[in-house]
């Protein structure tokens, strides 16, 4: 007990030094590309109606023009982490936010569907680049004793950005008189959604020119020197010599297990490179983001107006801020399966509260609408499946993902289940319009099934990992694997 309290004691001391305070704000501005990735996502929301009506898009071209940004978003996952290691941390944070604001710039002043579809591609590298770098860059210049606090930030930096988003989607649609309305020098409010884009683009630009750059790059390229003195103001003097040193550890154990492989013989890859998958898909697959990029058409096709709806999505975005706060406050206190457990309980309950409560809808089309409390039942389930899942699955699988690899595989499997995760968001995205045409119960029946299904696997096959060293979790997982495949082999002997 009494180390327990002394850890508590150096992370208070850590905090309120210069030497934490500077760690903190460098975190803060660091995960301003958490900002843009939650802005990006959300966007969209308030002007995917505007855009289907200007353009005639019909659904299956709208959900392809909302989802393809996602793809970009996995093409900037993939190439970022050898861009940041050749070019630097700031440099590649700097061509995210170029990317980003060129893209807002496009969206804006689109002409047709096509050049949309380049422009969301265009952001969605830039996003991409900056969900993998911003949390690398605040590991890096995080002293040991906040670096888990500090690495939170990402999460909430990215509900804060959805909230933004609708936010301003919301002020612009009411101050026009409605998204496909002019408000300010001949452009629609849906253009000028997009537009908003731009500042937090240019303030992640200027950052990257303002922050030191990562130690831990800086070692690697032999200047040590420079990384003592960005070191020297980030940890106290006594652990100067130490921090160095682990990242010079660690930098020539990455070398040694550079060419490391993922293949193994449970489909070409190792079992616990396809737990990570399975997680990362369960993640996207439950329709979280059905949520943020649909949700102002969805409150609209059941009865209310454009200005209610876009109030509900900013009262759902809020929710989802709180919530992603309660999981960082709980997950070193309660653990990580339980939580995880009882997000998937309350997605799938309310998820199949929806399926029901569309089950009465009336109309078809833009006409639908919901009798009597269905609609207000439905209201109360979407946002109790944000609360579900931002309490649990959001937050919770990235801290799973980052401890149960190998030390040996983990850059790559990380690689591999975040792009994963860019491909399930895409199919959920793409599929929601015509899955929405063909069957609203049947949808939300299905991500409920999803749900159901994702609690069941964490009950089977995942194991509790709160509180252990690195190497001791990714035993645990290994340990389950082979014991399963003794199992088996037992099983079948007999």
């Amino acid at each position: 007990m009494a180390e327990q309290t002394d850890n508590t004691d150096d992370t208070r001391f850590t905090v309120r030094t210069p030497y934490g305070r500077r760690a903190v704000v460098l975190s803060v501005a660091a995960a301003v590309g958490g900002f843009l990735f939650g802005f990006d996502s959300s966007v969209i929301n308030g002007a995917v109606d505007s855009i289907d009506g200007n353009f005639e898009l019909g659904s299956a071209l709208t959900g392809f023009i909302v989802a393809v940004a996602l793809l970009g978003c996995a093409l900037g996952a993939i190439v970022a982490g050898g861009l940041s290691d050749r070019y630097g941390r700031l440099r590649v944070m700097f061509i995210g936010a170029i990317m980003f604001f060129a893209s807002s710039i496009g969206s804006a002043l689109t002409f047709s569907p096509w050049d949309l579809v380049v422009w969301r591609i265009v952001g969605g590298i830039g996003i991409g680049i900056a969900s993998v770098v911003a949390p690398a860059y605040i590991a890096e210049i995080a002293p040991r004793q906040i670096r888990g606090s500090l690495g939170s930030l990402q999460q909430l930096a990215i509900t804060l950005g959805i909230f933004a988003a609708l936010l301003s989607d919301a002020v612009l649609a009411n101050t026009a008189g409605g998204a496909s309305e002019q408000l300010w020098w001949g452009l629609e409010a849906w253009r000028w959604m997009f537009l908003v884009g731009v500042v937090p683009s240019i303030v992640y630009g200027v950052l990257a020119f303002t922050m030191p750059e990562s130690p831990r790059y800086l070692l690697a390229k032999g200047r040590t020197d420079e990384a003592r003195a960005i070191f020297a103001r980030l940890v106290p003097e006594d652990d100067l010599d130490r921090a160095v040193r682990d990242i010079q550890t660690a930098i020539d154990e990455d070398k040694k297990h550079a060419n490391a492989s993922l293949r193994g013989k449970a489909f070409g890859l190792q079992p616990i490179v396809w737990v990570g998958i399975t997680l990362s898909v369960f993640q996207q697959f439950v329709g979280i983001n059905v949520i943020f990029y649909y949700s102002t058409s969805l409150w609209k096709a059941v009865g209310f107006s454009e200005s209610d709806s876009l109030l509900v999505s900013v009262i759902t975005s809020v929710t989802n801020v709180l919530v992603t706060i309660v999981a960082i406050v709980l997950v070193d206190r309660i653990g990580r399966k339980p939580i995880l457990l009882s997000g998937s309980a309350l997605m799938t309950l309310s998820l199949a509260a929806m399926a029901l409560a569309f089950s009465f809808s009336e109309g078809s089309g833009d006409d639908v609408s919901l009798p009597g409390a269905w609609g207000p039942v439905a209201l109360v389930a979407a946002n109790l499946f944000v609360v579900g899942f931002g309490a649990s699955w959001g937050p919770l699988v990235w801290v799973l993902l980052g401890e149960i690899f190998p030390t040996r595989i983990r850059a790559k499997a990380l690689g591999v289940a975040a792009a994963a995760q860019w491909i399930a968001n895409f199919l959920v995205t793409v599929s929601f319009p015509p899955l929405s045409d063909f069957s609203l119960p049947f949808t939300y029946g299905m991500y409920a099934a999803l749900a159901l299904l994702s609690g069941l696997y964490v009950w089977r096959k995942i194991p509790e990992t709160n509180g252990m060293e690195l190497e001791h979790a990714e035993t645990l997982f290994a340990d389950s694997d082979k014991a399963r495949a003794k199992a088996k082999a037992d099983k079948s002997r007999s």
